[in-house]
């Protein structure tokens, strides 16, 4: 009886404490970015190579003790941020998304958290491009910038020939090395990717106003009113400017004191960005390669030795779907299937009102992808193998009153194998850098990791040979083990 009154007593002092609680306060809220952006936005700590800095990330962290409710980053990238918040993936979007037309259509906006002016940047020795009117009258002038932001269409509107990148390192890259004439990005992006280089520098005054802000689901008014209400008070007691100030971001006629500089940051980044630091990240990732390529190849060989039985032996209305198969997964780019299975699938389902029927996780809808279309090729290397063993085996086989599906298993295939295992040797290798694709539904696999830690310490050199060789190291067993095996099987 005192046990049953005990075990009752603390059901009802778990109810008590569940009721005093907010009902708020243990839910999570998930924040995605792409931490591959960079300065000043989001980016590795050389300090501590697991967390992240940044103007944002300091945003974040006030947003959440205002909001009351714990938030966790969810590396996304940038591109289909739109797509995986409508998705579900995760419950907002915050870097450095400007409040366009197009997307106003598609998701709803919190009010302005950031105000941003477009800044041209040309070489250090430029004397004839000072403003975008220089841009338009000068001929050969090529401008570049990242697609599908304010500065493209602004370069649209004004009729200046651009080149359009997929991050904000590369043109700036690229004008140092006068592939360009100038380069148009944000004020934000310019003053840390640019200003800081001797061999740039800013022309002329920031130009075309623009706004970020934080996105969430069109029908998430609840969330957008919470963190309009959060980003208010961070505006009124003042601590949304001193987060400016330290990132050096508050453009307020600059009468304020800035406590970091751009260059010093910057700086002192590369040169705590050791191989001590990098190279464990590094690593973490390329095991997350090695399982998605691993899996990947499973699911490719157990498909493509059934289509390629089916094309062989199968009655033949089975053959021509085998042969669809295969002509239409070997016809796709990997990366379509890819977008398709993580964001288009999910559509097609609610739109048939299944729901969340078929919501794959990132690493799931990665190996699926890969191992669909890579059991196309794998088919037909499995059938020209198959089919090179001479019809004199069956027979043989046969004679000695072997049925058909064990004289294939212990006869057929252990010959076909010889035959198979260099081009499939090459596929698997073949397979293991394209899922560097992976990244475009948020996978951090070595190639995202390498470009995420580049951007972050500007060691590009160093860190892509710390990669290229985990790369090597990765692949060069495989062939080695390929040749050992072609070297028994021949001898036996």
């Amino acid at each position: 009886m005192a046990g049953r009154l005990a075990g009752q007593g603390l059901v009802w002092g778990a109810l008590v404490l569940l009721m005093a609680t907010p009902a708020h306060a243990a839910e999570q809220l998930r924040w995605a970015a792409d931490a591959e952006g960079g300065a000043p936005y989001i980016f590795k700590s050389p300090e501590h190579p697991d967390q992240y800095i940044g103007f944002e990330v300091e945003l974040i962290d006030a947003l959440s003790r205002e909001l009351g409710r714990p938030i966790e980053f969810v590396q996304y990238d940038f591109k289909s941020l739109l797509q995986g918040l409508e998705r579900g993936d995760f419950d907002f979007a915050m870097n450095g998304l400007e409040v366009t037309p197009d997307r106003l259509r598609q998701v709803r906006f919190t009010q302005p958290y950031y105000r941003y002016r477009q800044q041209l940047v040309v070489r250090a020795d430029e004397t004839q491009i000072q403003s975008l009117d220089d841009c338009s009258r000068l001929a050969g002038v090529v401008v570049g910038t990242m697609d599908d932001t304010a500065a493209d269409r602004l370069l649209d509107a004004r009729g200046i020939a651009k080149r359009l990148y997929d991050n904000q390192t590369e043109p700036y890259e690229d004008l140092a090395l006068g592939r360009t004439s100038a380069v148009l990005l944000d004020g934000p992006i310019a003053q840390y990717m640019a200003a800081p280089n001797p061999k740039l520098k800013l022309a002329g005054p920031g130009v075309e106003r623009g706004d970020y802000a934080i996105a969430v689901r069109r029908d998430d008014s609840k969330l957008a009113d919470d963190l309009n209400a959060a980003l208010a008070r961070l505006i009124d007691s003042g601590e949304l400017r001193t987060i400016y100030e330290k990132w050096s971001l508050w453009n307020d006629d600059q009468t304020t004191l800035k406590e970091h500089k751009a260059s010093d940051i910057l700086a002192e980044s590369a040169r705590l960005w050791t191989p001590s630091v990098y190279f464990p990240e590094l690593l973490k990732a390329a095991l997350v390669t090695l399982e998605v390529s691993f899996k990947s190849m499973a699911l490719a060989v157990v498909i493509g030795l059934g289509v390629a039985l089916l094309r062989l032996y199968g009655p033949t209305p089975v053959r021509w779907l085998a042969l669809a198969y295969v002509e239409f997964f070997r016809g796709i780019p990997v990366l379509l299937l890819l977008v398709f299975i993580y964001f288009g699938l999910p559509h097609a389902f609610e739109s048939m009102g299944l729901g969340n029927w078929f919501r794959l996780d990132p690493i799931t809808a990665s190996i699926l992808a890969f191992g669909l279309n890579y059991a196309a090729f794998e088919a037909e290397i499995y059938r020209g193998g198959i089919s090179s063993v001479p019809a004199g085996q069956w027979e043989a086989a046969a004679s000695l009153g072997m049925p058909a599906p064990l004289a294939f298993r212990r006869i057929i295939l252990p010959q076909a194998l010889r035959t198979i295992l260099p081009p499939s040797t090459n596929d698997f290798v073949a397979l293991f850098k394209d899922t560097s694709l992976v990244s475009v539904v948020s996978v951090i696999e070595l190639t995202k990791q390498y470009q995420i830690l580049a951007k972050s310490s500007l060691k590009y050199l160093e860190i892509g040979a710390a990669t290229a060789l985990l790369y090597l190291l990765m692949s060069i067993p495989l062939g080695w083990l390929s040749r050992t095996l072609e070297s028994r099987w021949r001898s036996s």
